[in-house]
């Protein structure tokens, strides 16, 4: 088999910030397309958890036929660690932390400083101001988001987001990756939870309130936006998907920026404080088979 060599219009050397489920998806994704990918994270054993979640994911790519090369051509081109420094080289790096302000900015300012000038930077929020991240660093026009959506490999959007900075040549070339990787961009100007975070968010509070207030169960409401409009999965699994702590942190947010409409609910917030954080912890809205 041949290893494949990047698209013209994806970059050939690729790091990542952070490599739980979604930093190790968007690996995964840059990887099977052909980049260098460098996964950065806080400790060694992290680092370590990360590489077996890219190579996993990997794997599976090669025995679904999706992939044409070995497990041993895309690993070659896998590195991790824990150090920023080693970004340097990197031509486009991807920052996949926690949905937490102070966490971004500090985790981009310390990869902006050891970056090219012409290198670009991204964040994978789903949720934070594009714009107001870029505030706080010292290139503008070479930051924007990219939001991935979980899981990764079998997502076809990624949300392009743009802050009033983002240079012209920048946007154009995100679109370029997004379509090297195999997927489809929606592109939004900065605005809070952007476009797709701001929908899904509010299907899901009200689908929560309706539990709450005893409408039906958890499991009929899902079957009714599976059933009834076509969704490939209910506001309340993909809730548990995504786990109920970054949904309760963006609805936070969202109704700190535009109102009561995304005050989370009780239900939500007595879920969170008691552990039930859905798929990651085995109990959300569903049970979940360890």
């Amino acid at each position: 088999m041949n290893t494949p060599q990047p698209a013209p219009s994806l970059p050939s050397r690729v790091g990542v910030l952070g490599g739980g489920r979604m930093g190790a998806g968007i690996a995964h994704a840059f990887l099977v397309k052909g980049a260098d990918v460098l996964v950065v994270e806080r400790d060694e054993q992290s680092a370590e958890a990360a590489r077996e979640r890219v190579e996993s994911a990997a794997a599976k790519s090669i025995e679904r036929g999706a992939v044409d090369a070995t497990l041993d051509d895309l690993v070659s081109r896998l590195a991790v660690g824990v150090d920023y420094d080693a970004f340097k080289d990197r031509q486009l790096v991807v920052e996949a932390v926690p949905e937490d302000w102070d966490l971004k900015v500090a985790a981009l300012r310390g990869i902006e400083e050891r970056l090219a000038a012409d290198a670009y930077l991204a964040s994978n929020t789903s949720s934070l101001s594009v714009s107001g991240l870029a505030g706080e660093l010292e290139r503008p026009r070479h930051f924007l988001g990219l939001h991935f959506f979980n899981p990764v490999p079998a997502s076809t959007l990624i949300e392009v987001v743009l802050g009033t900075r983002t240079s012209g040549e920048l946007a154009a070339a995100a679109r370029g990756w997004v379509e090297a990787l195999g997927k489809t961009a929606v592109v939004v100007h900065d605005a809070p939870g952007f476009a797709s975070s701001r929908l899904g968010v509010a299907i899901a509070l009200e689908a929560m309130r309706m539990v709450e207030e005893g409408v039906a169960s958890a499991e009929d409401i899902d079957a009714a936006m599976v059933l009834g409009y076509k969704h490939p999965t209910g506001p309340l699994k993909t809730t548990d998907i995504v786990g109920l702590d970054v949904r309760l942190g963006i609805a936070e947010y969202l109704h700190s920026t535009l109102g009561d409409r995304f005050a989370p609910p009780q239900i939500l917030k007595d879920k969170v404080a008691r552990g039930e954080l859905g798929r990651k912890t085995g109990k959300g809205f569903f049970e979940w088979p360890g």
